[in-house]
């Protein structure tokens, strides 16, 4: 049956792909849409099983560190403090409006509190996916966009701490921020002296690709490593990208990289998204369900363009950074799963969220689309008018 299903994932994401690009939108859009259509809401032809699960989350980490891969070190540097500033707001404004939007909805300033605190998350995976298709990845905006998104997922998690120490978890907060220290402390030595001696080292084997393994490796053991202390296995992925970037192997790992990751498991990923949604008893929460969207989406729309205006940015290209930050992806499932384990969150109010997450996925390539398609027609404008 897996055999099955992953056959037809492969066949239905290429050509929703396609057509979506033909549609003048991002191809992810057509992956995750058909993903919806063959999941169990509609045809019911790919089930959300455990090892699908497990090789979507291949496919996410992948993804990250192809990203990493094709991160300009130099740009990234420059954009730290742009990073910073969209990071913060976009953390600021849904906290905020979350916060208010949970009391106005009944819930305890507690359980306000975290539902703010999910709508800070933010997964740029989707986004990633969007960049590459845009040819916007090694931008400025890209860079900017790439650092918002790790200081995003260790704010909130720091957050996430504090604030289930205060309700009654068995969360030690010091821990938490200790372990949060160790990790970037560790992960940034590693990548200074290990990841090129440990390249060096694999390149002479006499198997077949084993720089690939190589990086493969590193790649793993990075993402573990990020989870195990408490960050994201998506960060710990995009680092090990970095890394190996500033390496005379990045060409040759991002080459063969790409072909294992977007034959089989990239596809996976996005379809699985898709397939995860649930619409039963929707109608019942419809008017929530459509309140918390618009909220989710123009909060972190706002703030992310908010404090890429602070950091310098024009209007334009702080609404396509904003714009990206959009999704919240699996980094805000995972923190909706830790809400409803520790009853901060209602079942009714889980299932909310999990199509709130899905909405904000979705939306997040066509408006990328749009404020990035923006940005380029002011340059041609002003460039016909040099010219003229």
């Amino acid at each position: 049956m897996l055999i099955f299903q992953i056959a037809v994932i492969l066949i239905a994401s290429k050509i929703a792909g396609d057509i979506s690009v033909r549609l003048g939108q991002p191809s992810v859009l057509g992956k995750l849409l058909i993903g919806i259509v063959l999941g169990p809401s509609v045809l019911g032809l790919v089930t959300n099983t455990e090892i699908l699960q497990e090789i979507s989350q291949i496919g996410v980490i992948l993804l990250m560190f192809l990203a990493g891969l094709e991160t300009d070190i130099d740009e990234f540097k420059r954009t730290a403090k742009a990073s910073t500033s969209v990071g913060v707001m976009g953390i600021i404004a849904p906290l905020a409006m979350g916060y208010a939007a949970g009391l106005a909805l009944g819930l305890s300033s507690i359980e306000s509190v975290f539902l703010g605190l999910l709508l800070s998350a933010t997964s740029v995976s989707i986004s990633v996916q969007t960049l590459k298709e845009l040819g916007k990845l090694k931008s400025k905006e890209g860079a900017t966009i790439m650092g918002a998104a790790v200081i995003d997922d260790v704010l909130v998690i720091i957050a996430l701490a504090f604030l289930m120490s205060f309700a009654g978890g068995d969360v030690n907060l010091g821990m938490v921020i200790l372990k949060k220290v160790v990790f970037f402390a560790i992960i940034l030595l590693v990548s200074w002296k290990v990841v090129p001696w440990v390249l060096k080292k694999f390149a002479p084997l006499q198997v077949t690709e084993s720089v690939i393994s190589a990086g493969l490796i590193l790649c793993f053991l990075f993402a573990y490593f990020a989870e195990y202390t408490g960050v994201a296995a998506i960060i710990g992925a995009y680092i090990a990208g970095v890394a190996i970037s500033l390496t005379n192997y990045r060409e040759e790992i991002t080459h063969k990289v790409e072909t294992i990751s977007y034959s089989f498991f990239v596809p996976v990923f996005f379809t699985s998204v898709g397939v995860t949604a649930q619409f039963a008893g929707i109608l019942e929460n419809l008017w929530i369900i459509v309140l918390l969207s618009v909220l989710a989406i123009v909060s972190k729309l706002l703030g992310g363009a908010l404090g890429a205006k602070m950091a310098g940015f024009p209007w334009r290209n702080s609404m396509a950074i904003g714009s990206a930050m959009v999704s919240r992806g699996e980094v805000a499932l995972i923190i909706a799963a830790i809400g409803l384990e520790s009853q901060l969150l209602t079942a009714d109010m889980f299932a909310v969220l999990i199509v709130v997450v899905l909405v904000t996925t979705i939306v997040t390539p066509p408006m990328m689309k749009i404020f990035f398609a923006d940005k380029e027609k002011k340059k041609e404008a002003m460039a016909l008018k040099k010219n003229a």
